[in-house]
């Protein structure tokens, strides 16, 4: 039997007018810009349907409502669009910790999926909490959890940091 078509049609903004934005605020001010919506998300996170909720100094939230353009081959969210969503909200954690003119990108990241997400499940948020800031390197944890605090997924990973006054 033929599946039935759908279509989804979505906007983003040019990348390049946030792109140099992280360089002249904090990582704070920058990931608080973009929950306020001061700043446009990328383009990822337009593409997959989520956005930052949530910043403090060492943690970040990110909400996703569940979609059937989320579904894998057996009707539940791919876990490649939950890790992408755990990614970000640690990383964007790291970041809130971190000074003007510095910044990130992940080494390893390390995903756990404890229970399905679908459309079912309903809004899901993504915490990242900061374990760990070093000279060179960073550490933070994520978990996902339902609308209910249901556990969903956790992660870890560590970043490596680009520091303007790194000196050898």
């Amino acid at each position: 039997m033929p599946a039935t078509e759908r279509e989804r049609t979505y906007t983003w903004s040019d990348p390049a007018s946030t792109a140099g934005q992280h360089v002249s605020l904090s990582g704070l001010e920058f990931i608080r810009a973009l929950a306020e919506g001061a700043l446009d998300h990328s383009p990822s996170a337009r593409t997959l349907g989520f956005r930052v909720v949530d910043a403090g100094h060492g943690t970040t939230t990110i909400r996703l409502v569940p979609a059937e353009y989320h579904y894998n081959a057996v009707g539940t969210v791919h876990g490649g669009i939950l890790t992408a969503i755990l990614d970000s909200a640690m990383g964007f954690a790291i970041s809130t910790t971190l000074p003007e003119q510095t910044g990130y990108t992940t080494l390893d990241l390390n995903t756990q999926f404890l229970r399905p997400v679908s459309i079912r499940t309903g809004p899901i948020e993504a915490v990242g909490s900061v374990v760990h800031i070093g000279r060179a390197t960073a550490t933070a944890r994520g978990e996902i959890r339902t609308s209910e605090g249901k556990l969903c997924a956790t992660a870890t990973t560590r970043c490596m940091l680009f520091r303007p006054d790194r000196s050898p």
